[in-house]
């Protein structure tokens, strides 16, 4: 008869980015996280998220190691809303205090967690590129392109509401000059000086979300090196709701960037493996 395991965990969102999070400090389980991902990450059949968050022990120079499996299994090196979940998460579980540093497969990241908010420093972004000429579906189109932790393609266009996100997405995210890795797709409409909406197709999950804490972050560098807003803080409106991107430029580079939005606990439950 096959042994039967339990695992605890909490289901939390961040802006529309939804996770199931697990504390691998209290409750160490040897499992195959990928195949966690692709089995619970499931919606309708099984508890339903756009990936997998594990915190585990840290180091001399991290409070705590962040891992994030996408819901198809492969691992991402980054993602902006589960990172700020994540630290919600460790000072909830006091594994951190308010202020921390964690480590993810992109580098170290620190955190803030506010009364009302979760703020977390990204690493720096790289690979900027403009004006990207690509053919998608029999057209031509123009992307740009930075690397925020994980890399994602900017799209403009000043009707985003029908925009065919999922269809476009999937085109640009599979196309063969970002290949063999992809990338993220974004779709963005500048709404003012200071503020932009994105849709974001996500690599990993293979659909659009939300909202995707690195995309609003590419989404406000290009837009700001693209000339189409004039200055940090950028605001970014996204399907799940609203985040804030600070950012310094020296030198024609850009750093001291800074993710701010909500971050809520769903709740939290028992699985049998």
């Amino acid at each position: 008869m096959r042994t039967l395991h339990t695992m605890e965990f909490t289901k939390m969102s961040g802006t529309g980015n939804d996770f199931i999070v697990i504390d691998s400090f209290h409750q160490p389980v040897d499992i195959d996280y990928a195949q966690f991902a692709r089995k619970y990450c499931a919606r309708k059949v099984s508890v339903g998220a756009d990936g997998v968050l594990v915190l585990g022990p840290g180091d001399a120079t991290a409070d705590f190691t962040y891992r994030i499996f996408n819901a198809d299994g492969t691992e991402a090196e980054m993602c902006g809303n589960g990172a700020r979940c994540a630290a919600a998460f460790a000072v909830k579980r006091s594994i951190a205090g308010e202020h921390m540093r964690f480590r993810t497969l992109a580098g170290i990241v620190e955190a803030r967690v506010n009364p009302e908010d979760v703020s977390i420093r990204v690493t720096e972004p790289h690979g900027l590129r403009k004006d990207i000429a690509i053919t998608v579906e029999g057209r031509e189109a123009v992307v740009h392109h930075v690397n925020t932790g994980v890399p994602h393609a900017v799209w403009f266009t000043s009707g985003l509401e029908g925009f065919p996100v999922d269809t476009v997405g999937r085109a640009v995210r599979t196309h063969p000059f970002f290949s063999p890795a992809g990338t993220n797709v974004d779709f963005v409409q500048v709404t003012g000086p200071g503020s932009i909406r994105v849709r974001t197709y996500e690599r990993g999950v293979e659909a659009e979300t939300l909202a995707c804490g690195t995309g609003a972050v590419a989404s406000a560098i290009i837009s700001h090196a693209a000339g189409r807003v004039d200055a940090s803080p950028v605001r970014v409106s996204m399907p799940g709701g609203n985040l804030n991107i600070d950012f310094t430029l020296k030198n024609g580079d850009y750093s001291d960037v800074w993710l701010t939005g909500e971050v809520s606990f769903v709740y939290t439950g028992t699985l049998v493996l």
